[in-house]
Parts: C-alpha cells; sequence; structure tokens
C-alpha cells in the first residue's frame, strides 16, 4: 500500500501533463504529500498545511521526507560543492517537530509551497484559480521535471543528529520513543550509514521511507500513538 502511495504520486509528479492541486484548510501529513508532489499548487490562503506523521510515531513515506529534500536540495547544481548538512538538518527538524504552517505564506517559507506557487484568498475562486494555473501551463507547453539526485550526509549527518536526540532526552524533552523515531527519520533524510556526500536517487530515498515506515510500525508504542489518536484525536506522548 505504502508503494502504491508513493508509485501515484511520482506519477503525478512526473505526468506529461501539469497535475494541479489546491490545498486549504487542514492538509497534513498525506495531504500534504499529494499538494507537494503536483506541477503547481494553487493554496488557499487560509491553510494548515505539514508533516504530522511523527505525532503517531510513524515517518511520512507517501514521498514526504524525499520531497522535503527536493525542496531544500534539489535546486543546488550538480558539481557545486557544498555541506548539505545544514541543508538537511533544516529539512529534518521541519518533519521532526511536526512543523504546520498557518497560512500559506508560512508554507512557502517553510518549504512545502514552492516560491512559484500561487495562493487565492477568495476560497470561492480556488478551484477556479487553480484551472486557470492547469490550463496556463499547458498553453505555456509544460514539460515534466526530471528526476534529481541528492548529495546527503550519511553517516556524519546522522551522527549529528543523534547527538542532538540525545541532549534532548536528557534534558526532559523528548521520550524514548522520540528518539527511536527521530533515529529513524534521521536514517532516511541523511541517507543512513554511508560516506559523506553519497549521491541518492530519488527511488533509494522511497525505499529508506518505506523501511524505516514499516519497522516503526512494528512498534507497540507506535502503535498506541495510533489507537489514541484515533480514539482521542490528540496525539499521546509516550
Amino acid at each position: 500500500m505504502i508503494q502504491t502511495l508513493q508509485q501515484t504520486l511520482q506519477r503525478a509528479k512526473y505526468c506529461r501533463k501539469p497535475v494541479v492541486t489546491a490545498p486549504w484548510g487542514l492538509t497534513l501529513g498525506g495531504g500534504a504529500e499529494v499538494a507537494m508532489h503536483s506541477a503547481h499548487t494553487q493554496a488557499a490562503g487560509e491553510l494548515y498545511m505539514g508533516l504530522v506523521e511523527v505525532g503517531v510515531g510513524l515517518i511520512p513515506a507517501g514521498g514526504g521526507c524525499k520531497e522535503m529534500l527536493c525542496r531544500y536540495l534539489g535546486d543546488i547544481p550538480e558539481g557545486t560543492e557544498y555541506d548539505p548538512n545544514p541543508f538537511v538538518q533544516a529539512a529534518y527538524k521541519n518533519i521532526a517537530m511536526a512543523t504546520v504552517a498557518t497560512s500559506a505564506e508560512e508554507a512557502r517559507a517553510i518549504g512545502y509551497l514552492r516560491p512559484s506557487d500561487r495562493l487565492t484568498l477568495d476560497p470561492d475562486q480556488l478551484v477556479n484559480d487553480a484551472r486557470k494555473a492547469a490550463i496556463g501551463l499547458v498553453m505555456a507547453g509544460y514539460s515534466a521535471p526530471r528526476k534529481r539526485r541528492f548529495k546527503l550526509p550519511g553517516t556524519s549527518g546522522k551522527a549529528a543528529i543523534e547527538l542532538f536526540l540525545y541532549q534532548m532526552q536528557q534534558g526532559g524533552y523528548v521520550t524514548d520513543h522520540d528518539v527511536t523515531v527521530g533515529k529513524k527519520l534521521a536514517g532516511v533524510m541523511t541517507g543512513g550509514d554511508v560516506p559523506s556526500g553519497t549521491w541518492f536517487e530519488e527511488d533509494k530515498i522511497l525505499e529508506l521511507e518505506r523501511e524505516a515506515f514499516l519497522s516503526l510500525c512494528g512498534e507497540q508504542k507506535t502503535i498506541d500513538r495510533i489507537q489514541h489518536m484515533l480514539m482521542n484525536g490528540k496525539p499521546l506522548r509516550n
């Protein structure tokens, strides 16, 4: 099921015809992932968007981690010498803290929306504006983007995040299971136990997402968090 979602959103992203999304209100988790895979997003001004899966003991596995790496690393030309660590850690922080943008402009600042995405203040005009955007892309000769590669920090980046998690745990700011989830997420975002500067294809990042997601599904504390959210509508700190 996870792989089917990933493949569906990848097909939408690389479709030869533009896929335009029109998020409004609560656009969380999978909803955010759907919006982030579009050719263009026509967002409502009132938008609460974020990747909040860590709240139920999971990580984004519909391409959310991969797309955040796209937003933070994808526009750096290959051949440029740079340290990927600061970019990856910034993207990691937004997912690990389940950061929710409280407006379309805040979503743009975080990276959930791109600089080219537009917003509509009148909710009654949102779908019509999205339709116009889709037609405009077609008329302009839209072509699908090319798949990207990411240079990730590997072991060094993962170690830096795990040190941060340890410090947060010692300070009483996170629980043991928060650390477990955070480490799984770190493995996806940094590439895991590989040398710094290793290049990753998108499909490899998606594979890491699936592995981490399924591993966390086997954790009893994650199961407890999911059940508590379904029963009470709010997260469980365990």
